[in-house]
């Protein structure tokens, strides 16, 4: 992919910086910082030349493998990767993805400090974290051994009975996934997931199959409480800058509808 020549430059820039915080190799006095060109092209296993017309913003195609090894060989954050890649206008290939048990405590202290309903998703959309009202309201998802959202809509029968519009929010809640897990549809983690539920649900693998795309939006959630009967929420969902992998969901209670 040939990118824009303001966008070459930016990353040309973004590189060159990268290379001049690099402590340089031992052997005599430098009068430039950080490594040069030629050692991170070889770090890299490409030519010279090659890197250099990365650096100067020359209209040449970047492979999603080339700024792979290049990020490495550039020692790049999380961050600084992702944002080589977004440059590139690249999909890495490789994302770094927090391990399951990786929940950050802060996120789960705001959860807790929700007065309303509240829950914590990952990346494959698994409750990490939910505070005392959401355990009530969604007993049969939070009590029980599964954590995965999407496992609940589908193989747990009590959430056709407990999810008002049953079909119309399952098709949604898949559109919805398969837009937010578009970044790595190869994450081994994802694949298995989406197997799993293809196999246990026939409702998941023709809803899967249809390719529905949709943002994660907000809007009336209702469900059919065993106690409390129907139950009318507010949905807001909000993604931590410094954990933007999570998901902090919030049910806020909507009045009653005045009678006809």
């Amino acid at each position: 992919m040939l990118l824009p020549a303001e966008r070459r430059l930016l990353l040309g820039r973004f590189v060159r910086s990268r290379r001049e915080a690099l402590p340089p190799t031992a052997g005599g006095r430098r009068r430039t910082p950080g490594l040069r060109r030629e050692e991170v092209a070889e770090r890299c296993g490409i030519s010279t030349a090659w890197y250099a017309w990365v650096e100067q913003g020359r209209d040449i195609a970047l492979s999603p493998g080339a700024l792979g090894r290049l990020a490495g060989a550039l020692g790049l954050t999380a961050a600084e990767r992702a944002y080589l890649f977004e440059l590139a206008l690249q999909r890495d290939p490789f994302p770094e993805a927090p391990g399951p048990d990786a929940v950050p405590p802060a996120l789960e202290a705001a959860v807790a400090a929700v007065g309303p309903p509240a829950y914590l998703l990952d990346r494959l959309w698994r409750a990490r974290a939910w505070n005392e009202a959401a355990a009530r309201l969604f007993s049969p998802w939070l009590g029980g051994d599964d954590p995965s959202l999407l496992a609940f809509v589908f193989r747990d029968p009590a959430a056709r009975a407990f999810i008002v519009d049953w079909e119309e929010r399952a098709r949604r809640v898949i559109a919805e996934f398969r837009a937010d897990t578009a970044r790595a549809p190869d994450d081994p983690a994802l694949v298995a997931l989406v197997a799993g539920l293809r196999e246990g649900s026939a409702d998941f693998a023709r809803l899967w199959d249809g390719h529905a795309v949709a943002a994660r939006d907000g809007g009336e959630r209702r469900f059919r409480h065993p106690e409390d009967g129907i139950l009318r929420y507010e949905q807001v969902t909000l993604l931590p800058a410094a954990h933007p992998d999570h998901k902090l969901v919030m049910l806020l209670p909507r009045p009653e509808r005045p009678p006809a």
